[in-house]
């Protein structure tokens, strides 16, 4: 019932902003403009976005070798795909990250190893990001004039940092009181294996790939722009889209829609660029990233896997994440 309250709740926000988001816009001009879109580049934004699921395939693989599961190139590309197919359709209830880790559990990695490498996974995807927002700062805060989203800007960019930072220390010995509880014990040994990794010779090539998947974003986003005859060049790209997917990482949404769209919207918005091409290269690239989920359903079926095991999946990652 939470759970069902959880969907419920999360797709009231993203069908709200979404209907704001569209509030702003000139609903005809948008449909003429998604009319017209240009194909070469909606194909390039497609593959390009497939590329995005292997390389972060790549970096996830690295780090479950850090945390001590053995999992190969080919298999860390297949569950990685259908991670993203399920992080499309049931974010609410499963997710990606969930099924990931269920299906790594499976295979022979046991249930902490497999939780530890999603979570450390995704906490160096946001850390990363963070990192280039705030080392971008500077020039993005040259495009925006309006103290108030500047201020956000700094505060969500140096934010996300400390949050990261503060996962580091969790694992740090003299915390003992981190060995009082199951929450904070798993987190310490999460922090723990994160340290390993970044002392470890594999930390500078997942930093690499990590860096490598949200500057694909940009890639996508400028090409979206340009799929659509959108006023975006490459750099507008690199300032704006950043912060709007660190915005968009917050799970107050599905799959991040309509959070993503508002933040666009606005980002185009304060930068004097026109709010219509804000909100067409954010659904392109929600649409994109739906089209590579379609993939991984496929790469799912494939596989042999039952949908009953759907349910699986959620009930025993959550039954043995509380352990």
């Amino acid at each position: 019932m939470r759970r069902l309250l959880s969907f419920v709740l999360k797709a009231g926000i993203s069908a709200a902003l979404l209907y704001l988001s569209l509030r702003r816009i000139n609903l005809e001009s948008l449909g003429h403009r998604l009319g017209d879109l240009d194909w070469r580049w909606i194909a390039f934004i497609i593959a390009l976005a497939a590329a995005q699921v292997s390389v972060g395939a790549m970096r996830w693989r690295d780090i479950a070798i850090v945390c001590g599961a053995k999992l190969s190139a080919v298999t860390a590309q297949r569950y990685s795909f259908i991670g993203q197919f399920f992080s499309q359709v049931l974010p609410s209830t499963v997710g990606g990250d969930a099924v990931r880790i269920w299906l790594l559990a499976r295979g022979g990695a046991g249930w902490p190893t497999s939780i530890y490498s999603v979570l450390i996974d995704r906490v160096v995807g946001v850390a990363m990001l963070a990192l280039l927002v705030a080392g971008c700062l500077p020039w993005t805060l040259q495009l925006i004039d309006d103290p108030v989203p500047r201020a956000a800007l700094v505060v969500i960019g140096l934010g996300a940092l400390f949050a990261a930072f503060v996962f580091l220390a969790l694992g740090h010995p003299k915390l003992t009181i981190m060995e009082r509880w199951w929450p904070t014990r798993h987190l310490a040994v999460a922090s723990r294996l994160a340290w390993k990794l970044c002392t470890s010779p594999i930390g500078a090539r997942v930093a690499v790939t990590a860096l490598t998947v949200h500057l694909m974003t940009v890639l996508i986003a400028w090409g979206g722009g340009h799929a659509a005859h959108a006023s975006l060049d490459l750099e507008q790209a690199l300032f704006l889209m950043l912060p709007v997917l660190l915005i968009s990482t917050i799970p107050v949404s599905i799959a991040g829609w309509g959070l993503r769209e508002s933040a666009m919207v606005l980002a185009f918005s304060y930068a004097g660029l026109p709010e219509g091409d804000g909100l067409i290269v954010s659904i392109l690239y929600g649409l994109a990233t739906l089209a590579i989920g379609a993939v991984g359903g496929i790469v799912w079926v494939a596989s042999g896997y039952k949908w009953s095991s759907v349910k699986a999946a959620e009930t025993e990652t959550l039954a043995h994440e509380r352990d």
